[in-house]
């Protein structure tokens, strides 16, 4: 019988996989952006042990889903008229167009209005993210504030206290799972990290929001599978023919179709 193998080359520019190394990626053809990565053993007893899957008819009643509305009108209209519970949103744009400020004023108004909201930075540290509400005069005591990048205790904290309406992940690409041998950022970490969130967003029940950074022409960074594995995908950037050198430019928040998805 033949061995399984245990190592693998991935594209960390688009998240092709191959067999053996090579200088130029076949799949987006960029240039030494192919590295080896451990390949994870498969587990045949959590097979045995996996439970059975809810069947229901085409037929069943179809409600409409809840909306949370974050008071930023122009953010509900892209998300479709607001997060959905048990529901992902990834927001992309460049490095500082943004992402942040517009979260944390979302977040500040939905705990202020008796969400339960948690924002989680891997970034900055929790006084960072005061001084900038402060500076903002964003008042929301109520907002949970974390910094760290370990995915594995976010969970933990997130399955013992189910009660959090929204959490937002900033960023994807900084997020960290020790079962994984490579560094943050990586396509294989990207991919573990947010399958994670994902998978405890839909267990749990809560909307989640992950901030994903972009290249410099402008695509989410990191490995595709990161687009494909969400619905609907709301992106920020800067509008077109303004420099973005100028300290006043003004931004907007557009949505982009992702597989069939598409937003209003």
């Amino acid at each position: 019988m033949a061995k399984r193998p245990t190592a693998r080359f991935v594209c960390q520019a688009c998240g092709s996989v191959t067999s053996k190394w090579s200088g130029r990626c076949d799949g987006c053809g960029e240039w030494n952006t192919i590295v080896e990565e451990a390949v994870e053993p498969t587990n045949r007893e959590s097979r045995k042990r996996a439970g059975k899957l809810t069947l229901m008819h085409l037929d069943g009643d179809l409600t409409p889903p809840p909306r949370v509305e974050t008071s930023i009108a122009e953010f509900d209209r892209v998300l479709g008229g607001g997060l959905v519970p048990a529901s992902v949103v990834l927001v992309g744009g460049d490095p500082g167009i943004g992402k942040s400020t517009l979260l944390l004023q979302a977040t500040c108004a939905l705990a202020k209005a008796g969400r339960r909201v948690l924002y989680v930075s891997g970034e900055e540290a929790v006084d960072q993210i005061r001084l900038r509400a402060r500076r903002l005069k964003l008042d929301a005591p109520t907002l949970d504030l974390a910094a760290s990048i370990n995915v594995s205790e976010i969970a933990s904290s997130l399955e013992q206290d189910r009660e959090h309406n929204v959490v937002v992940i900033d960023s994807i690409q900084t997020m960290w799972l020790e079962t994984i041998e490579s560094a943050p950022g990586s396509v294989a970490q990207v991919r573990a990290c947010a399958f994670e969130l994902i998978r405890l967003a839909k267990t749990v029940g809560f909307s989640l929001v992950l901030v994903g950074h972009v290249t410099k022409e402008g695509a989410l960074a990191g490995p595709r599978v990161l687009e494909h594995m969400l619905m609907p995908s709301c992106i920020s950037k800067a509008i077109a023919g303004i420099s973005s050198v100028s300290c006043a430019r003004p931004r907007t928040v557009s949505g982009q179709r992702t597989r069939s998805a598409c937003l209003p």
